[in-house]
């Protein structure tokens, strides 16, 4: 059994990895989606994007991280793909899930799902173009619209060569709309000959224990769960090995949030700082009343220095090396 954690774009950026694969659990994590349109990018695109590049691939916890591809020129596509080895990918990763109207609107993400002769054509570039070692996966929703070509759409990928699939379970349409249809990822299982993870509305043990039984598949992909419950896949790992584990609580979190802040605030503006930290908290209320109470004083705060003050978190004096303590 794999876990690993969901690319999402806007949330999931070097910070929130870094966060995430300390807390513990996670196999391998995902970069937010490079877009690919009609050249090579310069390597300093990739290297803002997976600074863990610098690090031999990995996250200060040392997470293997994968680098995520999007675009629908399949040439275009495996050139970069070609590049991203060689700053040190150990994995590349194909976008074909994003619901994002701007991405879609360019021929990127979920709408490719309409072209399952696309899907295999990309997948096949990419995989001729990257070293034989290095494994190329695909990431897929069920469809634009309906999940009717979600079976199509798998066998492209996995033909074309992908590794493995993840297959979040809803349309470009539905979005993050609940419910998920784990059962569609039994059908995507039944298809092809490669692993298919399960993703999609995993926020809690029980929800783990349904998706696992509904799709037949061991393997997952945690996004938003496990950016409301940074515990979860611990949780998850501890009931598959039969060890105990206590639950995160809000005290144990707290230095989490604070570290956070630390690197938010060197790496951003002032002005953007705020914002991301509120994106977090407003996530974490899902799971923690505190993190109600603690949004409710950041919610219309936009001072760095006020922000500190409410975490407990003096004004950096230059760049932060944040040492996580999350007792893993």
């Amino acid at each position: 059994m794999q876990i690993a954690l969901a690319p999402m774009e806007g949330l999931v950026d070097d910070v929130m990895r870094d966060v995430l694969t300390r807390v513990g659990g996670i196999d391998w994590c995902v970069t937010e989606f490079i877009r690919v349109c009609d050249r090579v990018l310069p390597e300093a695109t990739f290297r803002k994007l997976a600074p863990e590049l610098e690090q031999g691939a990995r996250t200060a916890a040392g997470v293997p991280m994968r680098v995520q591809l999007l675009g629908s020129d399949p040439v275009c596509l495996a050139d970069n793909a070609a590049l991203a080895c060689e700053l040190g990918a150990p994995v590349i990763d194909l976008n074909f899930g994003c619901p994002a109207k701007t991405v879609n609107k360019s021929r990127g993400g979920a709408v490719l799902l309409k072209e399952p002769e696309l899907l295999f054509q990309i997948v096949s570039e990419v995989r001729k173009a990257v070293p034989a070692h290095i494994p190329v996966t695909s990431k897929m929703r069920l469809g634009f619209d309906s999940p009717d070509g979600a079976l199509d759409c798998g066998r492209a990928l996995a033909e074309g060569g992908s590794a493995h699939l993840v297959v979040h379970a809803r349309t470009k349409v539905e979005g993050y709309k609940p419910p998920a249809h784990w059962e569609w990822v039994a059908r995507v299982q039944d298809v092809v000959k490669v692993p298919v993870f399960a993703n999609g509305e995993i926020w809690t043990l029980d929800d783990w224990r349904r998706c696992r039984e509904v799709s037949g598949v061991e393997d997952i992909m945690l996004g938003r769960g496990l950016v409301s419950r940074p515990d979860l896949a611990r949780q998850i790992t501890a009931v598959r090995d039969g060890v105990e584990f206590v639950p995160m609580d809000w005290q144990a979190l707290l230095p989490l949030i604070q570290a956070f802040w630390r690197r938010v605030r060197v790496e951003l503006t002032p002005r953007s700082a705020p914002g991301r930290l509120k994106q977090w908290v407003a996530m974490l209320t899902r799971t923690y009343p505190e993190a109600t109470a603690l949004f409710g004083e950041l919610r219309r705060e936009t001072d760095c220095d006020r922000v500190g003050l409410l975490l407990g978190v003096a004004p950096p004096v230059g760049a932060v090396q944040e040492n996580f303590h999350t007792g893993a």
